[in-house]
């Protein structure tokens, strides 16, 4: 074969690869998570140099699709704090919507249901979880509780954001109370038995001890997206984490025996 004639084939395959490439984007920040191919989950950078020119996403909020927009080359966030981390601008800007993905599946096979957070049920699990977290006398505080069939089973599992930092406010502390705690939380039947799994979390069964100006940051965390962002028929959990002064977005995989993180994007000081 002649050298043009291979560099041909070259960049034939590099134009494939970039193809396979589905880039997943903050909505509301614009920041670029990476990108799935073919079943593998690919950091921001390396999906930066696959893509060119313009992209057509489709968004998703936590219970439906909500039209597309269209994504440019990713770049360097324009803020300094933040300058390396990768923003995709999409058009129109989307006023709604958690995630944007460019693929061709639907994203949302399985829609969550919000379920009533007051029952017992529940306020009995995330507090007899508490317990296992050393927290002798939980006051229980539940944000929400989502119902959906992760893994197209036919069983529903529920995911359960719980955070309580004692404040009246509802804002973030700079140091923890004692007893305080934010974590989401999968309930799931394994082997015929209901299994409690920590997908995020942390725990504060004493108060930080402040010495000086110093602080512990604590983070409060929430489901924000129920999604399948791999085109595997699997829905992966997306978990937002806030504290004082930045906050962070993750994706995990929630396998019976594994929770994984896949990929993630964070902001702060």
């Amino acid at each position: 074969m002649k050298p043009i004639a291979i560099i041909g084939a070259l960049l034939i395959c590099a134009g494939a690869a970039a193809s396979e490439l589905h880039p997943i984007v903050e909505v509301q920040s614009g920041y670029l998570f990476g990108a799935t191919a073919d079943g593998k989950w690919i950091k921001a950078e390396k999906t930066a140099k696959a893509l060119s020119g313009e992209t057509t996403y489709r968004v998703y909020g936590l219970t439906q699709s909500l039209g597309e927009a269209k994504g440019g080359k990713p770049r360097p966030s324009e803020e300094d704090v933040y300058s390396d981390v990768l923003t995709v601008s999409l058009s129109p800007e989307p006023d709604k919507g958690v995630i944007a993905l460019a693929a061709p599946w639907n994203a949302l096979p399985r829609k969550p249901q919000v379920i009533d957070p007051t029952q017992k049920v529940y306020v009995d699990a995330v507090r007899d979880f508490l317990k296992t977290k050393e927290i002798e006398q939980p006051k229980v505080k539940i944000e929400n509780i989502l119902g959906v069939d992760l893994d197209g089973d036919g069983e529903d599992e529920a995911l359960i954001s719980a955070t309580n930092y004692f404040s009246k406010d509802e804002r973030i502390p700079m140091r923890s109370p004692g007893g305080s705690y934010s974590m989401v939380i999968l309930r799931r039947i394994v082997s015929g038995k209901v299994e409690t799994q920590l997908v995020e979390g942390e725990f504060h069964p004493k108060a930080y001890v402040r010495k000086e100006d110093s602080f512990d940051a604590p983070n409060a965390y929430k489901v924000i997206a129920v999604l399948d962002l791999d085109g595997d028929g699997k829905m992966e959990i997306v978990v937002r984490s806030d504290y004082y002064e930045g906050g962070a977005t993750t994706i995990y995989r929630c396998n019976p025996k594994k929770v994984e993180e896949l990929l993630s994007v964070s902001c702060g000081v």
